[in-house]
């Protein structure tokens, strides 16, 4: 099987060395030259364009950050017809469950297969092979990506049988994901104004009945400068957003996210958007609280 890869990020690069190691052709395109270069070195093809990486390809592999980013990559770059009849576009884009049947629509009247396949388990999940997939499309859709899934994910999960439940799942996903950070933020960020070490509170929480995976897996960043993103600041204020736009069209309350959003928005508005989201600290410490981060460390 031949795959095509658009979107080497932090979590797209480790997603497509998992497919090479699962013995698959691949060839990838991103906007990053270091990221081509990294791709290269592990076994894949770098390819100048989106059209490119589909050309030819049995399936489509997109991780970009939008259903934006998606529609240009498939419909302005024309990847979609540079994929064979035939082939499956499987998207791991985070999107409004709508965007996603949208597509998933447009990509079926072209003659492919599409499968919305949103992933979770970060880029360590990313690394290790072992994301979860939460995907809505026809069994044709999931059994064509199914061994490619089981190449970067240990959990596939069936939604529904249409494109946009996956989507819909990664969305109440990211509620619980962002809600946890920014709790986690608030912990970290209090301990810290009150005088307690931000390390040992980190460890005390890590053995405790108050911890949790967000406090466990951010904490140590928190610890530091994260001007290395692996999950930036920015990607909550957009993913939170989308959340909220689902409740209120469904009239649903989600004053937590409400709150939880403010928080990602505050350290954005002071300058940390592209930063680690571990750094949501920083709008605590915009308020006048205290450094969680450690002098130096980056």
């Amino acid at each position: 099987m031949k795959v095509g890869f658009v979107g080497l990020g932090a979590m797209g690069v480790r997603m497509a060395k998992c497919v090479l190691r699962g013995g698959f052709e691949l060839q990838g395109f991103d906007l990053s030259a270091e990221r081509l270069t990294e791709i290269e070195a592990a076994g894949g093809v770098a390819v100048s364009d989106a059209a490119a990486a589909a050309r030819g390809a049995d399936v489509l592999i997109l991780m970009v950050v939008n259903a934006a980013q998606a529609r240009a990559v498939l419909f302005e770059a024309d990847a979609i017809s540079a994929l064979p009849k035939g082939g499956l576009v499987l998207s791991s884009v985070t999107m409004p469950s709508d965007d996603a049947a949208a597509i998933g629509e447009q990509v079926e009247l072209a003659g492919r297969m599409f499968l919305d396949a949103p992933v979770s388990g970060g880029t360590a999940g990313a690394e290790r092979g072992t994301l979860t997939f939460m995907t809505g499309g026809s069994d044709a859709a999931f059994d064509c990506a199914e061994p490619l899934m089981r190449a970067m994910g240990a959990n596939l999960f069936k939604m529904g049988p249409k494109p946009g439940a996956g989507s819909t799942m990664k969305m109440v996903h990211q509620l619980a994901a962002g809600c946890n950070l920014a709790v986690a933020a608030e912990v970290m960020s209090l301990g810290a104004h009150l005088g307690l070490p931000p390390a040992q509170l980190l460890e005390v929480l890590n053995v405790s009945a108050g911890g949790s995976w967000m406090i466990s897996d951010r904490g140590p960043r928190m610890l530091t400068e994260g001007e290395s993103a692996m999950s930036a600041v920015d990607i909550f204020v957009k993913d939170l957003g989308i959340v909220l736009d689902a409740a209120r069209a469904a009239k649903f309350p989600a004053p937590v996210t409400a709150s939880a959003l403010q928080i990602f928005l505050g350290a954005s508005a002071a300058g940390y958007g592209r930063h680690d989201d571990s750094q949501a600290t920083r709008f605590y410490e915009q308020l006048g609280g205290k450094k969680v981060r450690s002098e130096g460390e980056s």
